[in-house]
C-alpha cells in the first residue's frame, strides 16, 4: 500500500483511487477461468466509471443493467446492444422503451405484469422483445439480508408454478420471444456449494420446462461470486476457476444452450479504494475515535448493510492503537469499523478504505450538501 504513496500526493481527499493493472488482472483471470465459452455480462451498477468500463469493453464483456440510464451508459461507452440485457423488478415504461429503441438482447422480466407491459410497449413499436424470465428458487443464498435475491420472502422473480401456470399466455403474447430463463440468488457468495444448490433448481426447472416441448436456447445464473473483504491485499482476485467449475460440473445444460453470467463485484471490488485523511484524533477513557474526512456519502456499504472493509493507516508510527474509525457524516451510522488496530494515527495521515471499487463509487451522494470525491487511476 506504501508505493500507492507518490499517486497519493497533492490529491484532495477523499477520493476514489483505482489500480488497473489489479483490474486487467483479474479480467483475464476470468477469462482463463472460462474455459467453457460461457457469455459474460458485466453488472454495470458496481461501478460504472468511463475508464473501468474502457477495460471491461476491451476484454468482450457485456453489460447487464438495472435502469434505463444504465442501458444509456452502456451504449455510450461502446458496449453492443447485442450483449445488454436489462434487469429490475420495477421497470418503468420509459426505461423499457430506452431500451427496446436501443434493441437489446434481452429483458429479464420479473413478473406477469411486466411481460404483458413489454409485450404492449413493443407491439407500438412494431417490435419483438426477447425475454428471459427471472425465477426466484427459494435458495438461501448465506449472506447478508440485505442483498440477497432468491429467497421466498425477496421481491425479485416470479415461482417455477407461476411460469408453468402463465405458459399459455406467454404463447399467446405477439411482441415478446421467450428466450431462457433468468436466476440470480444473491450478492457477496463465498460458499460455492450455494451455486451447487442453484444448479439443482435450474435443472429439475428446465427439464420440466422441456418436456413440454419449450425450447429454451438462453440460461442466466446471474452472478454473485463474493470478494475477499478481510485479506484483499494477499487475496486480491476471487476463485473464478472453482466457480465456473460448480456450473460446468453441475448444471445439465439443454442441446445448444447458451450459458450467461452476470458478475460484478467480482470483477471490481478489489481494484478500487476510498483514500481519506485523518481529521481529528478524538480520544476518550471510553473510546478513541478515528475521525476522517471520507464517510458514508463515499462508501455506503457500512452504513446500509454493516459492511466491514479493511482499513489501512499509513502512518509511519511504530505503536498500534485501537481505533473506531468514522467520518464527518452527521448520523451515527456513519462508521466503518469499531475497535481497530492501527499504527497509531495522527492529523493529516492517510487512511485508505479497501474492496471499494464495487458500490462504492455509484453509491456515492451529496448529503450533508458534500463535494462528490473524484476518481483517479494507476496503470
Amino acid at each position: 500500500m506504501e508505493s500507492f504513496l507518490p499517486h497519493f500526493e497533492g490529491k484532495e481527499t477523499p477520493f476514489y483511487f483505482y489500480d488497473l493493472g489489479l483490474l486487467s488482472d483479474t479480467i483475464a483471470a476470468i477469462k482463463s477461468a472460462n474455459r467453457y465459452g460461457y457469455h459474460i455480462h458485466y453488472a454495470l451498477k458496481a461501478n460504472n466509471n468511463p475508464e473501468i468500463l474502457k477495460r471491461i469493453k476491451e476484454a468482450g464483456f457485456g453489460v447487464d443493467c438495472v435502469s434505463g440510464n444504465e442501458v444509456k451508459i452502456g451504449v455510450k461507452n461502446g458496449f453492443q446492444s447485442s450483449h445488454i440485457v436489462l434487469a429490475g423488478v420495477g421497470k418503468t415504461d420509459k426505461e423499457i422503451e430506452i431500451a427496446l429503441d436501443a434493441d437489446i438482447f434481452s429483458f429479464n422480466v420479473e413478473s406477469i405484469a411486466e411481460l404483458k407491459v413489454i409485450d404492449e410497449l413493443a407491439g407500438k413499436r412494431g417490435k419483438v422483445a426477447n425475454i428471459s424470465m427471472r425465477i426466484n428458487p427459494a435458495i438461501d443464498a448465506g449472506t447478508h439480508h440485505y442483498i440477497t435475491t432468491g429467497a421466498k420472502e425477496n421481491k425479485f422473480g416470479i415461482s417455477g408454478d407461476e411460469l408453468f401456470e402463465s405458459l399459455q399466455l406467454i404463447n399467446e403474447l405477439k411482441h415478446i420471444d421467450f428466450i431462457g430463463l433468468h436466476f440470480h440468488i444473491g450478492s457477496q457468495i463465498n460458499d460455492l456449494n450455494r451455486f451447487k444448490n442453484l444448479c439443482e433448481k435450474v435443472n429439475e426447472l428446465q427439464k420440466a420446462l422441456h418436456d413440454t416441448g419449450l425450447s429454451l436456447p438462453h440460461l442466466n445464473v446471474g452472478g454473485g461470486l463474493g470478494i475477499n473483504y478481510q485479506d484483499p491485499i494477499n487475496d486480491p482476485i476471487p476463485d473464478f476457476e472453482g466457480y465456473f467449475r460448480v456450473f460446468h460440473e453441475n448444471l445439465e445444460l439443454l442441446p445448444d444452450q447458451e450459458l450467461h453470467f452476470e458478475l460484478g463485484r467480482s470483477i471490481v471490488g478489489q481494484c478500487g479504494y476510498l483514500v481519506s485523511r485523518t481529521l481529528y484524533v478524538k480520544e476518550s477513557p471510553h473510546t478513541n475515535f478515528l475521525i476522517l474526512d471520507a464517510g458514508m456519502t463515499e462508501l455506503m456499504r457500512p452504513a446500509l448493510y454493516q459492511a466491514k472493509h479493511k482499513i489501512v493507516s499509513l502512518s509511519n508510527a511504530s505503536l498500534n492503537k485501537v481505533y473506531d474509525v468514522v467520518g464527518p457524516i452527521c448520523e451515527s451510522s456513519d462508521s466503518f469499523g469499531k475497535a481497530i488496530e492501527l499504527p497509531e494515527t495522527k492529523r493529516g495521515d492517510f487512511v485508505v478504505i479497501c474492496s471499494a471499487g464495487a458500490y462504492g463509487e455509484t453509491m456515492k451522494n451529496a448529503y450533508n450538501a458534500r463535494d462528490l470525491a473524484k476518481p483517479y487511476y494507476k496503470d
